[in-house]
C-alpha cells in the first residue's frame, strides 16, 4: 500500500536541519546545487556552519574530510554523478582511507533523473560507492525512511553514502522500523523472492498485486542497506525458491544484483536469478515513466521476469 507522495530531497533537507539542531558539530558542505539537493535549508538556519565549494566536488569531499579530521560530523552533498564520479579519488582517499566521519547524501541518482540526460543520470553510483573499505551505502525506499537513513548516517562513525532520486516517490505503509544494516521483509511468498532497493520497490509491489491475481506467491524484500548487506535476509529469502529477482535503477553491473549474487555464490545457493537494471547502458533525455520502460525497469518487466523464472523452473 503506497500513499503520500514525496520528494526524498524535501525530506532530507528537513532533517539536516532537525539534527543541526541537536548537535552543533554538524557541518554541511555542498557544490553549487544546494538549492536543488535542498540542504540550503540547513543553510538558511546554520548559515555559519554551510560552506558552498561552487562546481568544485573535489575540493569538497577533500574539505569534508579536513573537517571531520577537527572533529566534526560533516554532510557533503551534490548530484550522485559527481560525488561518486568527478571525486572518487577523494572520497576513496581522503575520507574512506582514514575512515573519516563523513556522510555523502547524493541526490539525482538514477534514471529517472530525466531530462538531464545521461551525464547526469548515475547509473554506476552503487558500484563506485561499495567497492571501496570503510564505506557504507544506504538506499532508502520512501520518503520517511530518507528521515530514518539520514539520521542513522549521523549517527554511525565513519563514513556513510546516502542515494536519493530526483522524483517525488510514493510512502510505502506498513514497512515496520528502519535499521541500518536490517532488511525489510515487505511480503511473504513460495515461488519467486524480489530483492529491491530504492524506487524500484515501490514498482514491486504493484508487480506483486498483478503477479498475486495470477495465482502467483512472492517474498518482497527491500534491501536499503546493501553496504553492509543483510546476507541473512538474502539466505532465508531465497530459500526454496523457484527463482529471485533483483530490482534496481542502477546498472545491473556492481549493484545491489551483484551484492546479493555474491551472496548467494558464496552460500552455494544455486537459485535462478534475473535482474531488472540498466544493462550496461548510457542513460538519455526523456520523461521519468518513458525512460523506467526503456529501460526494462517498468511494473510489467518485473512480473515478464517472474513468470520466465517460473517457466524455466
Amino acid at each position: 500500500m503506497a500513499s503520500e507522495l514525496l520528494y526524498q530531497r524535501d525530506v532530507y533537507g528537513k532533517t539536516l536541519v532537525e539534527l543541526g539542531k541537536q548537535d552543533e558539530n554538524i557541518v554541511v558542505l555542498d557544490a553549487d546545487l544546494s538549492g536543488s539537493t535542498r540542504t540550503v535549508l540547513f543553510a538558511r538556519e546554520f548559515p555559519e556552519r554551510f560552506f558552498n565549494f561552487g562546481i568544485a566536488e573535489q575540493n569538497m569531499m577533500a574539505t569534508a574530510a579536513g573537517l571531520a579530521s577537527c572533529g566534526k560530523k560533516v554532510f557533503a552533498s551534490t548530484f550522485a554523478m559527481f560525488a561518486t564520479g568527478r571525486a572518487w579519488d577523494q572520497v576513496r582517499n581522503s575520507i574512506c582511507y582514514s575512515d573519516m566521519n563523513v556522510k555523502i547524501v547524493a541526490t539525482h541518482a538514477g534514471i529517472t533523473v530525466g531530462p538531464d540526460g545521461a551525464t547526469h543520470q548515475a547509473l554506476e553510483d552503487i558500484a563506485l560507492m561499495r567497492v571501496i573499505p570503510n564505506m557504507r551505502v544506504i538506499v532508502p525506499c520512501d520518503g520517511p525512511q530518507t528521515r530514518d537513513a539520514v539520521i542513522a548516517a549521523a549517527n554511525i562513525p565513519g563514513p556513510v553514502y546516502v542515494r536519493l532520486g530526483r522524483s517525488k516517490i510514493a510512502t510505502i505503509e506498513n514497512k515496520g522500523t528502519f535499521t541500518f544494516g536490517k532488511a525489510e521483509i515487505l511480503t511473504k511468498g513460495t515461488d519467486i523472492a524480489i530483492f529491491s532497493c530504492g524506487i524500484m520497490t515501490k514498482i514491486a509491489l504493484d508487480a506483486l498485486a498483478l503477479l498475486s491475481q495470477e495465482g502467483i506467491s512472492c517474498s518482497l524484500i527491500n534491501i536499503h542497506t546493501i553496504k553492509p548487506l543483510d546476507v541473512l535476509a538474502v539466505e532465508e529469502s531465497a530459500k526454496d525458491k523457484k527463482g529471485i529477482i533483483v530490482c534496481e535503477e542502477h546498472s545491473t553491473t556492481g549493484g545491489l544484483g551483484c551484492a546479493v549474487s555474491e551472496v548467494l555464490s558464496r552460500l552455494g545457493m544455486g537459485v535462478a536469478m534475473l535482474r531488472i537494471g540498466v544493462r550496461n547502458k548510457f542513460g538519455q533525455s526523456g520523461d521519468h515513466d518513458e525512460l523506467l520502460k526503456k529501460y526494462n525497469l517498468s511494473t510489467e518487466d518485473i512480473v515478464t521476469a517472474a513468470k520466465k523464472l517460473l517457466l524455466k523452473k
